[in-house]
């Protein structure tokens, strides 16, 4: 058994390492904000997250001891990779042209869509930008450049960003999301989200562009955590990949 998963590892680096790199630098999203004050995600384009799923930019025990790697391989082959299927069959039974339609745009209108284009798009966007949002513990431990700046204006200090991030993972009931948004006043908030919804949607309390996500389903951390959600978050820290978040955030300022 062990052997076959270092194959399977060495196998799946090899193919797909590179590749998934580049995809999580690949940044062009810009949201326009209307004078209404209601964010336009429509002008996003599909390059920012596409609608199939991409190759991890790193391999299954990249972030260990963080999140151990079986978690990663299930998470990644299974979970998200059904929701990547199911919204492909999605966006076939109910007309989404891909090749003309970012991802983006569905989500901001997606109160137009049945439960399970809800459901499929929001869980591959939510996932596509979790896993670029994280790197081994090598990589950069803060934010800087605008971002931090940015964090210090709004939030007062990247204490006060950890500590409000936090509390809105520990108190998601059930399976969601917890996010830093860009809203429409140009401010960064911070809010949580249930099952796989986003600040992109029109249904969203809080929209806005959604400049990095923590998954709080139990699928994401209970075979390390079991029920500590609180160890899961406070560990998660280690591995934010402040570098991606930084240029993501660069192209909407």
């Amino acid at each position: 058994m062990k052997n076959e998963y270092s194959k399977s590892r060495r196998a799946f680096i090899s193919n797909t390492g590179k590749a998934g790199l580049a995809a999580g630098l690949s940044i062009s999203a810009i949201p326009s904000f209307s004078k209404t004050g209601s964010s336009n995600f429509s002008l996003l384009t599909a390059s920012a997250i596409p609608f199939q799923q991409q190759p991890l930019p790193y391999g299954y025990t990249a972030l260990e001891p963080v999140i151990d790697a079986m978690t990663m391989e299930i998470h990644y082959t299974k979970h998200a990779a059904a929701y990547a299927k199911n919204l492909a069959d999605a966006c076939a039974a109910e007309n989404v042209n891909t090749g003309t339609t970012s991802l983006e745009t569905v989500l901001s209108g997606i109160s137009k869509y049945t439960p399970k284009m809800r459901n499929n798009a929001g869980g591959h966007y939510n996932h596509e930008l979790f896993w670029k949002s994280m790197a081994p513990q090598s990589a950069p431990s803060s934010p800087s450049g605008k971002l931090l700046k940015c964090i210090e204006k709004d939030l007062g200090s990247l204490d006060t960003l950890k500590t409000q991030f936090t509390d809105a993972a520990k108190s998601r009931f059930g399976s969601g999301w917890a996010w830093v948004v860009y809203n429409s006043d140009k401010k960064l908030v911070v809010t949580s989200s249930p099952n796989q919804d986003n600040p992109l949607m029109d249904i969203s309390d809080l929209k806005g562009f959604p400049v990095m996500g923590l998954d709080v389903w139990e699928h994401a951390y209970y075979l390390k955590y079991q029920n500590k959600r609180a160890d899961y978050i406070t560990a998660w820290w280690n591995i934010v990949n402040w570098d991606f978040i930084g240029k993501r955030f660069d192209e909407i300022v």
